[in-house]
């Protein structure tokens, strides 16, 4: 499968999804993007101290915060960058993942679903370098993709 083929059937599982299952796929993506292994490797000197906290309080938080709490540690986090243009990628992601499922908490817009699963897919491409053009050739990434389907279809 090409990767376009994969963002598109990924894109009709979301859709299809019915709401229970919406919701279990949404909170086991975002624990997934949030696990300590994403943040391992950040310096202590990308983030300001209040940031890192903010940082810690949402991965910990993150299947019980609301939105509105979520948005304010989000702003925090943004307040506290330090590193300019030269950001660890794993904060890059944890933010951007916080991002996405704060808007999801915000308006229950499946968009936001999508966009978890594919910065999902994305991480695994990371640690494998998938072959786009057979982005299922791994056995990573062939996991992540049922992972996937299995948490949007139950």
């Amino acid at each position: 499968m090409k990767y376009p083929e994969l963002e598109a059937a990924v894109l009709e599982l979301v859709i299809a999804a019915g709401d229970e299952s919406a919701e279990a796929f949404g909170a086991a993506t975002i624990t997934r993007l949030l696990r300590d292994e994403v943040v391992a490797d950040a310096g202590p000197d990308e983030l300001t101290e209040d940031a890192w906290a903010a940082l810690t309080r949402a991965r910990e938080s993150i299947l019980t915060i609301d939105a509105g709490e979520l948005a304010a540690l989000i702003a925090r986090i943004d307040a506290g960058i330090l590193a300019d243009d030269d950001l660890d990628r794993g904060i890059v992601a944890a933010i951007t993942a916080l991002m996405h499922w704060s808007s999801y908490l915000r308006g229950r817009r499946r968009g936001e679903l999508y966009e978890l699963a594919i910065r999902s897919i994305e991480d695994v491409d990371f640690q494998v370098n998938a072959d786009l053009d057979d982005v299922l050739a791994t056995p990573e990434m062939s996991a992540e993709y049922e992972r996937i389907q299995r948490l949007l279809t139950a």
